[in-house]
């Protein structure tokens, strides 16, 4: 459907038509005096937003590393942190946030709300993402919430589990109504 990007700031289409970029998240601030939908969409990145997502999911990180010690299981955290570390700079950068606006900023480093800091090593791919793209997403995030829980179970730590499990339920429902709904990957 469309090539790959020959810069950051020019795309080519399908149809022979350029579409000019960057887009708007990458323009200067003045760009965006008279846009309506700044209110509605998360299109400038905010340190605000990054500490909004991280405390949405640290009751979920907090009851699986407690749950995950306390089970005996303390030093298959660095499974999980290998996992997360693979699955939020490579895979989820490709099959997520390599579709996203942000990732055509002339920068080698992701700016964005959720994963600030990613190295950006795919190229730009201005097209939705694909059904497989959509489903590698969400059996990455299937992994990342149900490693620790599986764990905090296998030791008969129940309680901890639900609560990871409930928290991890919250954080995503929070994350669709208030961070997905406003992102401008609209993938």
């Amino acid at each position: 459907m469309y090539q790959r990007y020959e810069s950051p700031n020019f795309f080519k289409m399908k149809k022979g038509k350029l579409m000019n970029g960057p887009f708007c998240t990458n323009q200067p601030e003045s760009f965006c005096r008279n846009c309506t939908l700044s209110a509605n969409l998360m299109c400038r990145y905010d340190r605000r937003d990054t500490l909004h997502f991280f405390m949405l999911i640290l009751p979920f990180f907090v009851a699986s590393i407690g749950g995950m010690i306390t089970a005996g299981y303390g030093w298959w955290l660095f499974g999980w942190l290998g996992y997360m570390l693979f699955f939020f700079f490579v895979w989820e950068a490709r099959v997520l946030c390599s579709h996203c606006p942000y990732w055509a900023e002339d920068s080698c480093i992701l700016h964005c709300h959720a994963n600030f800091g990613v190295i950006k090593i795919w190229c730009f791919h201005p097209e939705p993402m694909s059904k497989s793209e959509g489903i590698q997403f969400i059996i990455g995030v299937l992994i990342f919430i149900l490693y620790p829980l599986i764990f905090c179970i296998l030791r008969g730590q129940y309680l901890v589990g639900v609560i990871g499990f409930a928290s991890a339920i919250s954080f995503g429902y929070l994350l669709n109504r208030n961070i997905c709904s406003r992102c401008v990957n609209f993938s």
